[in-house]
């Protein structure tokens, strides 16, 4: 875990002299300027932080707060191309720094040295940024011009592990995530869009674990050899719930443990509502298979019995979900994917700025309070926003930055927290009524 005195060392270096540097090399600060690299950066970067849908007066209010004078016609004639690249440059110096927290005290994820997650959230762009990040533009109701932020989260410290940008049209499968290595001890958690019986295979001859649903058209073999129509052999069981060493895999053959859970006939008639609704929006039809493996929760992982039963590996599975509300607090609450304007390189300049933004303060956000299971992200990321003004009057010289870090984390770690739920308990409360039984 890093120290205030580092994180405040780490911010100051990149949003003053890494910024001014890469102004330099990117073009964006040709000459002498009185609006340099770190100026417009923090001007841009901590503006929109504070006012997500901040107006180019508030966006000059924040430069004036870097030390700079300037007109909101003057600062919009600075949203460039050659901005954008400055833009993005810094941004990749952030995502290339690891910040990382006290663990969360959940004994459940302690069992690993990690715990990750992988997702990916697609951002729609004007067609004119087309020939930087392509969309797909040839489906119906798609764009030309698209980007995905695609990510590694792990859930103990809270590091983001992985965060790259690709074209919006990359599909999960082939995203990066799926060619960065998962370290031995960790464990993977992610979507079907991720479900490759060679990534699994991967992961397992790594000495990592994963935790991941069926694909239901994946070929099982029982212990005996014998391959089954899942569906069918399912039906046949005599229990709600089940958990059998299986090969999947026509070609892969690959060994794990198959985590199967009858869920209540409600839950089967909406999952297949969706199924039918999706099938028909691609012009398709679902499988009578497809339909049936609706009333089974279908998990397949490597983690051995011992270390994880069927019930805790049921409520951990629950936990991919944070990185859905972490894309979904970047969106709602960062506006990552809104603006006010029309011009694409402005909007481009936008979204790097916001999305170096909200490192930034993820940083921050999992130094103060992702110790604490029952965190509210919402109410941290609001008492965020209320100091980013304190942030700019550091960066500038006027306050000690470590100091102003320090009164930031005080209030995240005292800043209110989930209520606990009778009738639906909360995730962090299913994880910790499983310590307590354990």
């Amino acid at each position: 875990m890093q120290s205030v005195t580092e994180i405040a060392e780490t911010m100051k270096a990149l949003l003053t002299s890494t910024a001014e540097r890469l102004a330099r090399e990117t073009g964006f600060v040709a000459r002498q300027s009185k609006l340099g690299g770190a100026a417009f950066a923090q001007a841009t970067v901590l503006g929109w932080q504070q006012h997500p849908d901040a107006r180019l007066s508030q966006l000059a209010q924040a430069a004036a707060a870097a030390g700079v004078a300037l007109s909101p016609q003057g600062l919009d004639q600075r949203f460039t191309e050659t901005a954008a690249t400055f833009l993005a440059a810094l941004l990749q110096e952030a995502i290339g720094v690891l910040i990382s927290a006290e663990p969360v005290a959940l004994p459940l994820l302690a069992r690993f040295s990690a715990v990750v997650v992988e997702d990916s959230s697609v951002l729609s762009l004007p067609d004119g940024l087309a020939t930087l990040w392509r969309g797909c533009g040839d489906a119906i109701g798609q764009h030309l011009a698209a980007l995905k932020i695609a990510l590694r989260l792990d859930l103990l410290t809270g590091t983001l592990q992985t965060l790259a940008l690709e074209d919006g049209r990359v599909a999960d499968r082939s995203s990066i995530l799926q060619r960065t290595p998962v370290p031995a001890g960790v464990l993977r958690l992610a979507d079907l869009g991720y479900f490759a019986l060679a990534r699994l295979r991967e992961i397992a001859a790594g000495q990592a674990f994963f935790l991941s649903r069926l694909q239901v058209q994946t070929a099982v073999f029982l212990p005996t050899g014998e391959r089954v129509d899942l569906a069918r052999w399912l039906d046949q069981q005599p229990t709600a719930a089940l958990d059998l060493a299986v090969q999947i895999g026509v070609r892969e053959r690959l060994a794990v443990r198959l985590l199967a859970v009858r869920v209540p006939q409600e839950v089967a008639d909406q999952r297949r509502r969706r199924l039918r609704e999706e099938a028909r929006r691609r012009g398709q039809t679902v499988s009578a298979a497809t339909l049936a493996l609706a009333s089974w929760t279908l998990l397949v992982t490597n983690v051995p019995p011992d270390r994880l039963s069927l019930t805790e590996a049921a409520v951990l599975y629950r936990v991919r979900w944070q990185i859905e509300l972490l894309f979904k607090l970047w969106k709602n609450w960062g506006r990552l994917d809104e603006w006010r304007s029309t011009k694409q390189w402005r909007i481009l300049c936008e979204v790097y700025a916001k999305l170096l933004g909200i490192v930034l303060h993820h940083w921050l956000l999992i130094t103060g309070c992702w110790r604490f299971p029952d965190r509210s992200l919402v109410k941290a990321v609001l008492t965020l926003h209320d100091h980013t003004l304190l942030l700019l009057y550091a960066l500038a010289g006027r306050f000690d930055l470590a100091t102003v870090l320090n009164l930031i984390q005080n209030a995240l770690a005292t800043c209110p927290r989930m209520e606990h739920r009778a009738k639906h308990p909360a995730t962090f409360q299913l994880l910790l009524d499983l310590s307590d039984v354990a």
